[in-house]
């Protein structure tokens, strides 16, 4: 039975849909706030939450995980993430993105949010 198991899927087939995620997730952590779509900052809440989760313990397991979850391309952010980003929420246990509501995109009338780090 699959109750609870509903993702958005974008339109996009499995790997389109992970790399997408993938992107948006460097994209947070490079610049630690984005614009992006309402939906796609809600799918990339938990999936940005469970990776700092990860990086607030510092190991070579650790940094192998994340690079899986990241990509290849995502190598020095995951350095920025265990070294700047990890150490400001040791002691929080969870909620480290806000999404704050912006204006609707002019073109399609889609609602754009803003993901930032708490």
């Amino acid at each position: 039975m699959r109750h609870h198991n509903t993702n958005r899927k974008f339109g996009r087939s499995r790997s389109q849909r992970k790399a997408l995620m993938r992107s948006l997730a460097i994209s947070l952590v490079d610049n630690e706030k984005i614009k992006t779509t309402e939906a796609r900052a809600k799918e990339l809440r938990p999936f940005i939450e469970k990776i700092i989760t990860k990086s607030k313990k510092d190991s070579i397991w650790t940094r192998r995980v994340l690079i899986s979850k990241l990509g290849s391309g995502g190598g020095p952010s995951v350095k920025k993430l265990i070294e700047m980003i990890a150490p400001k929420y040791k002691e929080r246990t969870g909620g480290y993105t806000r999404i704050v509501k912006l204006a609707t995109r002019q073109g399609d009338g889609s609602p754009v949010v803003q993901i930032e780090f708490v």
